[in-house]
């Protein structure tokens, strides 16, 4: 997910620097999208908006890596904590992975781009049936959901403000369904797809 929006919003003229747990990794995604790497500190505070996607597994060891370096900041949250044997959700009941990402942090978390395969943001733009595909996005934090509204249209698809960071537990709970089908054997590019609807004429 790093790679695939990442490569999208370097071709867009965004600035990007990189980190992870596995530093040789973080330097070679670095090189390819052409941005710099850092440890977490130098990251945080070089960001603007942070994207974090790393597995469910790794993300309490992730979260104390980053620490407060993203307290106050926008931070957009594309995980799913779904596990792959009975294809449920691993977080509490009603509590979403971006609510601990938030508590954690102290950030502004926005979730988005979890329902889709990365294959999908790769396609420049994403679009089905000549239509462009729709991301749900949530948050509590009105800045920090333009922002993502705006980083979203810069993969050339089209935000959908879904509700406040309560409704995150839904979007990832969509994303369990997703994350069975491709497990299933569905193609990536159309098990589901969110697209605009074209207006309807009236009927006489």
């Amino acid at each position: 997910m790093a790679d695939a929006l990442g490569t999208r919003w370097a071709a867009s003229g965004h600035e990007l620097m990189v980190t992870g747990r596995t530093p040789a990794n973080a330097r070679a995604l670095a090189g390819k999208l052409g941005a710099r790497a850092g440890d977490f500190a130098e990251v945080a505070e070089h960001a603007e908006v942070a994207l974090i996607a790393v597995l469910y597994q790794g993300m309490d060891s992730t979260l104390s890596m980053i620490g407060d370096g993203l307290r106050g900041k926008p931070i957009v949250d594309c995980n799913n904590p779904v596990e792959v044997r009975d294809f449920t959700l691993v977080t509490a009941p009603g509590r979403s992975m971006a609510q601990q990402i938030a508590t954690a942090t102290g950030g502004h978390v926005v979730k988005a781009f979890n329902l889709c395969h990365a294959r999908v943001w790769e396609m420049q733009p994403p679009v089905f049936d000549r239509r462009r595909l729709v991301v749900p996005y949530c948050g509590d934090d009105d800045a920090a959901c333009a922002l993502v509204a705006r980083l979203i249209g810069d993969l050339g698809c089209e935000p959908l403000a879904a509700g406040d960071l309560r409704h995150a537990h839904h979007l990832e709970a969509m994303a369990a369904i997703m994350i069975r089908l491709l497990f299933g054997g569905h193609d990536p590019l159309s098990a589901f797809n969110l697209v605009t609807a074209e207006p309807v004429p009236p009927t006489s």
